[in-house]
């Protein structure tokens, strides 16, 4: 194994579209989503162990969830557990990590990976992992993991590739030609049927120098704040310094602060059984489904004349769910959620309203 090789798993997001479950208190990348005994957040982190040493593995959170994380990952230090005192999107977050790790190992090679991403064919994904880790150590490279879509999907961001070969031995490297965002449906059709457009995974791979250079090049404010940390980083004055950082940092993604304006992003054009896991029909998507098309998490759930639903009822309750096609329905403490899976776009609303009318520990 490698020892250059660290891991940065970013896992300060509140999961507001798997509200009731997720909340802002325990968000869902410390829920055992799947049923299976095991947090998204513990799937990533045993994830990479084929490539880091535990040591080398960086998880990049909220203060507010330092004491989750050390429970969930046991044994790791509270030095590899990075707070931020507040929420400035993935380039800070990045950022942050970089600089930390690279003061005390400049030859550092990244994995960026998301702490709540669904991965199916997992020796798919450790190949082109390997392989990314192999093309980012020779190159002065960005490279993201591309999905080979299949269907059109307005809740992704999207790659378009460029036609002509790369000069690696990689037969599925592509040269990037353009990010877009989430798009209408419409042109998500376009996108599917074109051939040319990958869903963007959020997994990147690049060495610190490379990182290094974007930053400096694209970001330049945000390189600039977190390089004064290099002299405190791995010390007592890291914690001081890093509040005052964020409450001087702007918000903003590493797509489109860097990715989207660097010249040498590549991308490994994918397809392992990869979901983002970010909504209930994204689950839906990628869970076991009975003879009617519905998806059940709970033990004393009665379907009737119901199809293509999924229920989430962990309690003692005994349920009974009628002639409903196509819904949501999920318990959650004192919360109870049942909506259309098509109008599941309206959750973040209904989170906003119940916080205003009820509190915070409502969400």
């Amino acid at each position: 194994m490698n020892t250059n090789n660290y891991c940065i798993i970013m896992a300060g997001g509140i999961g507001s579209r798997f509200w009731p479950m997720s909340k802002t208190s325990k968000p869902k990348q410390f829920l055992d989503i799947l049923g299976i005994g095991k947090t998204l957040l513990q799937q990533t982190f045993e994830r990479f162990l084929k490539f880091c040493p535990p040591e080398n593995i960086y998880i990049v959170t909220s203060i507010d969830y330092k004491s989750l994380v050390l429970e969930q990952l046991k044994g790791i230090s509270p030095q590899q557990v990075l707070l931020e005192p507040a929420r400035r999107n993935t380039a800070p977050c990045i950022a942050y990590a970089s600089y930390k790790i690279g003061q005390k190992n400049p030859d550092a090679k990244f994995i960026v990976a998301p702490s709540d991403h669904l991965i199916l064919n997992i020796d798919d994904f450790h190949k082109e992992i390997e392989n990314g880790l192999d093309f980012v150590s020779e190159n002065n490279a960005l490279l993201t993991l591309g999905i080979k879509p299949s269907r059109p999907e307005t809740g992704y961001g999207y790659i378009q590739i460029q036609d002509k070969k790369t000069k690696s031995k990689i037969e599925n490297l592509k040269k990037v030609k353009t990010f877009t965002e989430k798009p209408n449906l419409d042109l998500a059709k376009v996108f599917f049927q074109s051939g040319e457009f990958y869903w963007n995974s959020g997994i990147f791979l690049w060495s610190y120098s490379s990182i290094n250079e974007a930053f400096e090049k694209h970001l330049p404010e945000v390189s600039s704040l977190f390089k004064e940390g290099i002299p405190v980083y791995n010390t007592q004055k890291e914690s001081s310094f890093i509040q005052r950082t964020y409450s001087e940092c702007r918000n903003i993604s590493i797509d489109y602060g860097i990715m989207e304006k660097a010249e040498n992003v590549f991308v490994l054009c994918s397809d392992f059984g990869w979901s983002d896991l970010g909504t209930w029909s994204s689950l839906y998507e990628n869970s076991e489904k009975d003879e009617n098309g519905n998806v059940v998490y709970g033990r004393d759930v009665f379907l009737y004349n119901s199809k293509n639903c999924i229920v989430n009822l962990p309690g003692k309750k005994a349920v009974v769910v009628n002639n409903l096609n196509g819904y949501i329905i999920v318990e959650s403490d004192n919360m109870l959620l049942i909506c259309k899976k098509e109008e599941e776009q309206s959750i973040k609303q209904f989170v906003n309203d119940i916080k205003i009318l009820k509190g915070e520990s409502y969400v």
